[in-house]
């Protein structure tokens, strides 16, 4: 009777011997760049032990086609990759894969048919990992993407559960800055106008909001929702001016939102700062040159999409990144002066 011939050991169970992932004992078994000394050395061990052969043609088409990242938005809108917040975050996110040979891949996910798509690039092993951004409430592509295996880096903590690997910003104690600042200048009838509050981002700017009104005694119930874009902004002031004509500042959960509240207020006779004080929050190159220079809390949004960037390359080369909560900070501008004091212009 014929002996059967030894099986031989495939990938995966280098893989699962090294302690790495799949993506990971490719990249160290076809030397790319960017693997660290700790997984090439696992990698090699776990060879050695299994005798494992890698199949020639697979390398050669290994060594031959670029490897990809997914960078996956939880929305519907391709204009989205055109607004300034997510345009600085690809700026990031591009910087950080340039000493790589990862390809940049941008995917639209909030339909079934978005989802779809990223699942299927993801199964096909096209992709070695995945960024998520803009995730709403309990979000069907978070769950998907748990249920593939890949290394997965999430942007922006999502409102329920808190996955392994995430980079946020201070939302919640920017928000706080903002509103104190208001109260310093003596600004006493304030309102917010919030971002979408199935959003992590923008429930925790609205917290932050409410808890400074609260610890200043004053009334935090002066609120419009938005959902991050200009004309929400302009249309949730009109509300906010016809529900509360006496209010002596506003505080817009995005600088987008906050140029609409410029916009509204102008058209209302309402002059800024001298009636209404305006502060938004982002930062973005939009806020230097609104009329007036809007006030704004700063997040380091290049180095958000930086910093997911690299989480992710960490985990693709089997290493166990440290999530990251970057901080926030207060620019000062025209739309809501500190007097005496300098501004940033």
């Amino acid at each position: 009777m014929a002996t059967q011939p030894a099986r031989r050991p495939t990938l995966d169970e280098v893989a699962l011997r090294a302690g790495v992932s799949r993506s990971a004992a490719s990249r160290a078994i076809n030397n790319a760049r960017h693997v660290s000394r700790a997984t090439r050395e696992a990698v090699e061990h776990a060879i050695q032990e299994l005798g494992y052969v890698p199949n020639p043609s697979a390398r050669a088409l290994a060594t031959q086609q670029a490897t990809a990242v997914i960078l996956a938005v939880s929305h519907d809108d391709p204009a989205l990759f055109a607004d300034p917040f997510f345009a600085q975050v690809i700026v990031g996110v591009s910087a950080a894969l340039e000493t790589t040979d990862l390809v940049l891949m941008l995917a639209l996910a909030s339909s079934s048919r978005g989802r779809e798509r990223v699942q299927r690039v993801l199964r096909s092993r096209r992709a070695d990992g995945v960024m998520l951004m803009a995730l709403r409430g309990d979000d069907p592509l978070y769950h998907l993407t748990e249920q593939l295996g890949l290394p997965v880096v999430v942007g922006g903590r999502p409102l329920h559960g808190e996955p392994e690997w995430y980079v946020d910003a201070d939302n919640r104690g920017g928000a706080r800055l903002a509103t104190e600042h208001l109260i310093a200048i003596g600004r006493r009838r304030i309102a917010t106008i919030t971002g979408q509050l199935d959003t992590r981002a923008g429930a925790d700017r609205l917290r932050g909001f409410q808890e400074a009104m609260a610890v200043a005694g004053l009334d935090h119930t002066r609120a419009e929702h938005g959902d991050f874009t200009e004309d929400s902004g302009a249309e949730a002031t009109a509300r906010l001016l016809a529900a509360h004509p006496d209010l002596d500042a506003v505080f817009a959960a995005s600088d987008n939102m906050a140029a609409g509240v410029l916009r509204a207020l102008k058209a209302h006779g309402r002059s800024v700062p001298a009636d209404v004080a305006v502060v938004g929050f982002d930062d973005l190159p939009i806020a230097r040159h609104t009329d007036p220079p809007l006030a704004s809390v700063n997040q380091p949004i290049q180095a958000f999409g930086q910093e997911m960037a690299k989480m992710l390359i960490s985990l693709i080369n089997g290493e166990r990144p440290t999530s990251l909560i970057l901080p926030t900070r207060l620019t000062i501008r025209e739309s809501a002066p500190m007097p005496g004091e300098p501004r940033d212009g």
